[in-house]
């Protein structure tokens, strides 16, 4: 039986709460009421990327409905909190209107700040002394281990050069990039598999460390690797139909050569480019 509800034209905050409250309730939907934080966690992180999926195809319908799942995982892990008496949506509503007035004393107090880089040194103090950050070491540790490795270790790096634990300049990080290397070859003579897995993990937190000063950003990068991949990849397999075979007919020297082709066709440059 229908719950009581009134259909509008348009909704508002206080309407997408009084929905998470039905679905939530004794008479509501049997799905949103057996979730806990745990069995929804995964979807806020995917309801995130699709936001990021938006903003980089500059698609604003789609942004505006991503936004909308974003807000919709906020509300339900508050209702959850909000049944076990612990806060409400209005709770979490008022905690960023508090840290935010906190944070700019340029604007809402007595703070000077004559450019975004002193905004930044202050949210940087103010963070600290907030969560209670008495060495520069709890401030890696305050990092989420829940971010994707190569955020959390540009993230990770970036505190401790705010400490002034850095190299001096690139090329002091392309030496240890390059050392890096060197010890991975000789984990894999040993055949060691533990030890390859800490020097390959050294090796992925230097070239993150070489994004840092080449001021690139470690996740993009990849991906754009990942996308010119999987083009190159296609192009590859499309030449290999052509001449109707498939990737298993071919020795790696041939496919070596197909893929050189593919890149070629691709960018409409040399071969060997």
């Amino acid at each position: 039986m229908p719950v009581a509800f009134e259909q509008k034209e348009r909704y508002r905050m206080d309407d997408l709460l009084a929905i998470m409250a039905i679905l939530r309730g004794e008479n509501g939907c049997p799905w949103d009421r057996e979730q806990d934080h745990d069995t929804i966690r995964k979807n806020f992180l995917e309801e995130t990327y699709e936001v990021l999926d938006a903003i980089d195809n500059r698609d604003l319908d789609g942004l505006k409905e991503e936004l909308g799942d974003v807000l919709l995982q906020v509300v339900f892990h508050s209702r959850m909190e909000e049944e076990a008496g612990n806060f409400r949506f209005d709770d979490v509503c008022d905690g960023i209107c508090k840290k935010l007035i906190h944070r700019h004393p340029h604007i809402f107090g007595d703070v000077v700040a004559t450019d975004s880089g002193q905004v930044l040194r202050n949210w940087d103090a103010i963070k600290k002394e907030e969560k209670g950050q008495a060495t520069a070491a709890d401030t890696l540790y305050s990092v989420p281990k829940a971010l994707p490795a190569l955020m959390r270790a540009e993230k990770v790096q970036g505190r401790a050069a705010k400490a002034g634990f850095d190299y001096p300049d690139l090329d002091w990080a392309m030496g240890d990039f390059l050392s890096e290397v060197d010890e991975l070859r000789e984990a894999i003579k040993e055949g060691d598999k533990p030890h390859q897995q800490e020097e390959l993990g050294d090796l992925l937190f230097s070239a993150v460390n070489l994004a840092r000063f080449l001021k690139l950003d470690p996740e993009e990068s990849l991906a754009k690797s990942c996308e010119k991949f999987m083009a190159r990849f296609a192009m590859t397999e499309q030449l290999a139909k052509e001449e109707g075979k498939t990737f298993a007919d071919y020795s790696i020297q041939e496919l070596n050569e197909l893929w050189a082709q593919g890149k070629e066709r691709l960018a409409g440059t040399p071969a060997n480019s």
